[in-house]
């Protein structure tokens, strides 16, 4: 809690032009061939020296997939559903975000420092890029996937308010960008399906944002299972209710509101905005729509892979 106060009061200090010259709006650089937020991608050297534990657990997805959510649940099982301690630092603090670096802030692999076994750990990596110990180490991994339209949509307003990113241009732009992959981290298609496949290979258990929407009880309850952990009902329910999307939108600790404006303003576009699945038939115009599902029938050929549009 500390650390993230005076990272607030380092960032004013610093003054808010220096700040916005800093961070804002660099292209993306290539890792592997795969685009990257500069500052992440810098942090990538550093990254491979990174040593798993065999008790750590990963939460992989790609951007905008309900990273934070499962984030907070995971801590609220590990933390045995007591609220009070989740809310001892902002949920970046608390889950380092590996391949994390921004000026003015702790990098992911210095904020690991700080945590103590069993360590929640998160990444939006595509495999190739992902530390080499994780896999050696048979780390268990969860990850959640969320289906393409509503990520494109969320994406496109993440970019606009968290500005590291490049200018996204027109929302048309935008999904021209992000149905080639010339977005950060790079192709959804090819993210989600990997992952899919190293599912059958690895301690992964896959999860998909649209049924923990339906039912967030059941897919904890899962969550449950794959740590070989068990909960009383009653705790249970409580972890239910506490990671919301109502309650997480107005918890300071979950909502990444602590970050300054100069990173990410809140004033464009909230950090966590609606939540919902569905959101992209308020964006998508009938001929993006229909250009849009053409591509990702090519893209998705042959995938077992399901996404629910709605629910």
């Amino acid at each position: 809690m500390q650390a993230a106060t005076a990272l607030g009061s380092s960032h004013k200090r610093q003054g808010s032009m220096e700040l916005v010259q800093d961070t804002s709006r660099p292209p993306l650089e290539y890792v592997k061939g795969f685009p990257l937020i500069k500052y992440f991608a810098e942090a990538l050297g550093p990254l491979q020296n990174f040593e798993a534990w065999p008790d750590d657990v990963l939460i992989s997805t790609y951007p905008k997939s309900g990273t934070t959510w499962v984030s907070e649940i995971l801590d609220m099982i590990y933390q045995g559903g007591d609220l009070e301690k989740c809310r001892r630092a902002p949920i970046f603090i608390r889950v380092p975000f590996l391949e994390f670096k921004a000026p003015g802030f702790p990098s992911g692999m210095e904020s690991l420092k700080d945590v103590s076994a069993p360590r929640l750990l998160k990444t939006h990596l595509p495999l190739a890029l992902i530390p080499q110990s994780l896999l050696d180490q048979k780390v268990k991994m969860i990850y959640m996937a969320r289906n393409a339209k509503d990520v494109a949509v969320s994406y496109y307003h993440f970019y606009q308010m968290a500005k590291v990113h490049p200018d996204p241009g027109t929302w048309d732009d935008f999904l021209e960008k992000f149905m080639t992959g010339a977005v950060s981290y790079g192709p959804w298609y090819q993210h989600v399906q990997e992952w899919w496949k190293l599912s059958q290979t690895h301690p992964v258990l896959y999860l998909f944002y649209e049924d923990m929407k339906e039912d967030p009880k059941r897919e904890i309850q899962k969550i449950l299972k794959f740590l070989g952990c068990s909960l009383p009902e009653k705790t249970l329910d409580h972890i239910v209710q506490s990671t919301s999307f109502k309650e997480m939108k107005k918890n300071p600790m979950a909502n990444y509101s602590t970050v300054p404006t100069d990173f990410m303003d809140h004033n464009i576009s909230a950090f966590m905005r609606k939540g919902i699945t569905g959101d992209w038939k308020h964006t998508f115009t009938v001929a993006q729509n229909e250009r849009f599902d053409a591509h990702y029938a090519e893209e998705m050929a042959g995938s077992e892979l399901n996404f629910r549009l709605q629910l």
